[in-house]
C-alpha cells in the first residue's frame, strides 16, 4: 500500500461517507482563497463518492494537523476499462498551505496512479494526469516542480441574458421531443458516446461499465432534471444531445449545460447551435439568466467556437498537467481521424 508522508503530528486515513460534510467545508474554504468563489457543493461530491469508478478506502486520504483539523485531501480516479489517463485531484486547507502538504499528497497520488499500470496492457502508454485554476500560481508551480508538464487547458464559458435569446432554428428533418428516460436512456448514452469519440482524451470503454457510469453520473443526483434533457431525433436516430442540469455544482443561481453533443453525421447543420439556444430560452423562462459549460480551449470539433458564436465567453480556465507513468502507444484521442 502507498505510504504517505507527512509532517510531524499530521496523521491521515481512508475517507468514509460521514467525512463528506467536513471535506466540502474545505474545499470551501481552499476555493474562495484560491479562485475567490465556490468550486462544488456536497451533492457533486456525494455523487463522486458513490460512483462505481472510486473506493474511498483504497483511492482517498484525507489528512488531518495535530489539532484535529481537516488539513488536506487528495483522491485517485483510476478505475476505467483501460485507465491510460489516471486523474489526481488534491486540496490544502488554506492554514496549512507551505508545510509540504501539497507535495506529499501530490506524490501519493501520483504512486497510486501507478496501480492503473497492472490493469492497462503493457503496450498502451499510461500519463498521470492533474490539474489547477490558470489563477493559482502556487499550485502551477508545485505541479510542475514534480515533473508534470501542461498538455491541455479548458475553459468555462458563461452567458448572462438581459433579454430572451434567439430562437433555435432547428434543420429541417429534426424533432426535439421529451425525453423518456426508462425507454430513452440507452440510446442516448449510444449518442453520447458517439459524439464525443471525436473528443481529446476519448478512450473506448465496454458498454456495460460506461452506461452504468453515466446513469450513476446523471440521474443518481439531486442536480437531475430530466425536463432539462434536449434530445434532437431524426426519424429514429438520435442526431444530437444537450443534457442540462438545473445549477451549476458551484452557484445554484446559474444553469448548466452538462453534455452537449452532434453525432458527426448530423455536423456542421446548424444543430450544435439550436440545441444550445434552446437550452438558454428554457433556462430564461425558469428564471436562470447565467448559464456555463465546460470546453477543451482546443476542441477537436470546433465547440469554443461555436459556444461563442451563441453569444457565450470565457469565465475561467482550468490547466490540466500530465507525467508519462509509461511509454507506449497512445489509444485516448489525440486528433480526429476522418472516415
Amino acid at each position: 500500500m502507498t505510504k504517505l508522508t507527512l509532517p510531524q503530528g499530521f496523521t491521515s486515513r481512508p475517507a468514509t461517507m460521514d467525512d463528506i460534510p467536513a471535506c466540502v467545508e474545505m474545499f470551501e474554504l481552499w476555493a474562495h482563497d484560491a479562485i475567490g468563489r465556490s468550486e462544488l457543493d456536497e451533492d457533486e461530491v456525494r455523487n463522486e463518492w458513490k460512483s462505481p469508478d472510486i473506493d474511498l478506502a483504497r483511492d482517498i486520504r484525507i489528512v488531518f494537523a495535530p489539532n484535529g483539523t481537516l488539513a488536506g485531501y487528495v483522491e485517485v480516479w483510476a478505475e476505467t476499462d483501460i485507465p491510460v489517463r489516471p486523474w489526481i485531484w488534491a486540496r490544502v486547507h488554506p492554514d496549512y498551505q507551505n508545510l509540504g502538504l501539497g507535495v506529499a499528497l501530490t506524490k501519493w497520488g501520483e504512486q497510486h496512479a501507478h496501480r492503473a499500470l497492472e490493469i492497462v496492457p503493457e503496450e498502451y502508454r499510461v500519463a498521470a494526469e492533474i490539474g489547477t485554476h490558470s489563477n493559482v500560481p502556487a499550485a502551477q508551480e508545485l505541479i510542475k516542480s514534480l515533473g508534470y508538464s501542461h498538455v491541455r487547458s479548458f475553459y468555462t464559458m458563461r452567458i448572462q441574458m438581459d433579454a430572451p435569446p434567439p430562437l433555435a432554428q432547428f434543420p429541417e428533418s429534426i424533432c426535439l421531443k421529451q425525453v423518456d428516460v426508462e425507454s430513452d436512456l440507452e440510446a442516448v448514452y449510444r449518442a453520447d458516446q458517439d459524439a464525443f469519440r471525436d473528443h481529446y482524451g476519448f478512450v473506448e470503454e465496454k458498454f456495460e461499465n460506461g452506461f452504468a457510469r453515466f446513469r450513476h453520473h446523471f440521474l443518481e443526483t439531486e442536480n437531475y432534471d430530466p425536463t432539462l434533457w434536449f434530445i434532437a431525433w431524426d426519424g429514429d436516430e438520435i442526431a444530437g444531445i444537450n443534457i442540462c442540469r438545473p445549477h451549476a455544482n458551484d452557484d445554484n443561481s446559474v444553469g448548466y449545460v452538462s453534455s452537449l453533443g452532434v453525432r458527426r453525421a448530423w455536423r456542421k447543420r446548424g444543430l450544435g447551435l439550436a440545441l444550445l439556444q434552446h437550452s438558454f430560452g428554457e433556462f430564461y423562462r425558469r428564471g436562470k439568466k447565467t448559464v456555463d459549460l465546460g470546453v477543451d480551449a482546443d476542441s477537436l470539433t470546433g465547440a469554443l467556437h461555436l459556444y461563442k458564436k451563441a453569444g457565450m465567453s470565457i469565465f475561467s480556465q482550468f490547466d490540466k498537467y500530465e507525467k508519462e507513468l509509461r511509454a507506449g502507444k497512445e489509444i485516448s484521442v489525440q486528433s480526429i481521424k476522418e472516415d
